[in-house]
């Protein structure tokens, strides 16, 4: 039956493939880095010379960052062997290369067809892979197993509406959760979860969530000071953070109803995808706000009102340089972002409605008092306003948020354990 299944499932994803193609066309039309590389998408690239690698995957760009600490200490438990890092996106793609350069070989994770999984894994060679968060494909996690390679899930997350999302594939998901040699979940809530999905409970561990142990980069504190020194050291700033489209609108709504109480007041808007950066930028000036732009403009002056942060990498140093931060993807029902990263920063966060990728993530640091939730934009607009006003208020907020970052630490030292007991030491005979 499962047989049955998984070539069904093959047969349609291979129907799929002129639309599949056609997406990707239609991506590269908004943003051109999509129409580059697009043969890697089917496993077709240069051998790239070695064998035997360790593989992770990371879809974008929050799962890259998330990965950072556990792709490190891979690489120094583990320096002897080659590393592959595939992510899905282009923005992704250049996190990876930003962070990590040639020290890693980087390429596109293939579509979930059987012969281009066979060919990624011909040329590769894994004798690991560690997937990070939700990536169940059924033919990727099954060719591996069929082939001995073990697969461990690592932060693995799944949300009741994600649960509930695999309809007619779910036997196949529970087929390939059930085949992968260990899964690391974020929280019990997600153990529980992946287990109804299908996770074999020998092979499930609450290890927690590697995003806590993001490192704060050395020299942080220093380039927000000097990007301060331009936007007016005494000024209140806020963010927006990883705002999608539909989002922009409200965010620059609230910024209308801040600047009624703080006419000095500036926001930093970051859209989520490059897609996003120009209509936003046209979006800030139809309002009337004086608006520059990171990547023309380099800096925020004193009469500066949005600046829009166009570039890729540097979301923590804005991070470091404001007074408020509102994590987006929450005001929509797309399940916010990571709300970790400002936290870690002693930053006040605010929140939309909708943050069920991040559920007790944020519910931590709601309850601690570190982060409140708004409705809509007058609702946020209200809060940044109230939290500028009160320099008490914003101090609490962050010191609770940071502590909540520091108590939840360790993750990654508890998922390399668990890859120690999958793949044993490469240093001993291999």
């Amino acid at each position: 039956m499962l047989a049955l299944g998984r070539a069904l499932y093959s047969l349609t994803m291979y129907l799929l493939t002129p639309v599949i193609l056609y997406r990707l066309a239609l991506r590269g039309m908004r943003f051109p880095e999509y129409f580059g590389r697009w043969r890697e998408r089917f496993g077709f690239f240069p051998a790239p010379g070695f064998r035997r690698s360790i593989w992770v995957h990371a879809v974008s760009v929050g799962e890259v960052n998330a990965a950072a600490p556990l792709i490190s200490a891979l690489m120094r438990r583990y320096a002897d062997t080659p590393m592959v890092i595939t992510t899905v996106t282009p923005t992704g793609s250049t996190r990876v290369r930003r962070l990590f350069g040639d020290h890693v070989f980087h390429v596109y994770l293939p579509y979930d067809l059987t012969a281009a999984v066979e060919r990624f894994l011909d040329r590769v060679d894994p004798v690991l892979a560690v997937v990070m968060e939700t990536e169940i494909w059924p033919n990727l996690f099954l060719t591996c197993a069929g082939r001995g390679i073990p697969v461990v899930v690592a932060n693995a997350r799944l949300s009741e509406r994600s649960l509930g999302g695999y309809g007619p594939v779910r036997p196949l998901a529970r087929a390939a959760i059930k085949s992968a040699s260990a899964v690391a979940a974020q929280s019990q809530q997600d153990a529980e979860r992946l287990l109804r999905l299908g996770a074999d409970p020998a092979r499930l561990t609450v290890a927690g969530n590697v995003k806590f142990d993001m490192p704060v980069p050395k020299g942080l504190d220093q380039a927000a000071a000097m990007l301060r020194d331009y936007w007016g050291r005494n000024r209140p700033v806020w963010i927006a953070a990883s705002t999608h489209e539909g989002e922009e609108a409200a965010v620059v709504e609230a910024h209308t109803r801040v600047l009624k109480r703080f006419p000095d007041a500036l926001l930093l808007l970051a859209p989520r995808h490059p897609e996003r950066f120009r209509p936003v930028v046209q979006l800030c000036r139809q309002y009337g706000l004086r608006t520059l732009v990171r990547s023309e403009d380099t800096v925020a002056l004193l009469d500066t009102q949005c600046f829009v942060i166009d570039t890729l990498g540097e979301l923590l140093t804005f991070y470091a340089g404001c007074d408020v931060a509102f994590v987006a993807g929450s005001f929509d029902p797309i399940g916010g972002h990571n709300v970790l990263e400002p936290a870690a920063l002693s930053r006040p966060v605010l929140v939309g409605p909708y943050t069920f990728n991040f559920t007790e993530i944020t519910d931590s640091m709601l309850a601690s008092g570190a982060a409140l939730r708004v409705a809509d934009a007058a609702a946020l607009g209200d809060a940044v306003a109230r939290l500028l006003s009160d320099p008490g208020a914003r101090e609490r907020m962050g010191r609770a948020g940071l502590e909540v970052v520091q108590r939840e630490r360790g993750a990654v030292d508890r998922v390399m354990q668990i890859v120690g007991g999958v793949l044993g030491d490469l240093r001993e005979g291999h």
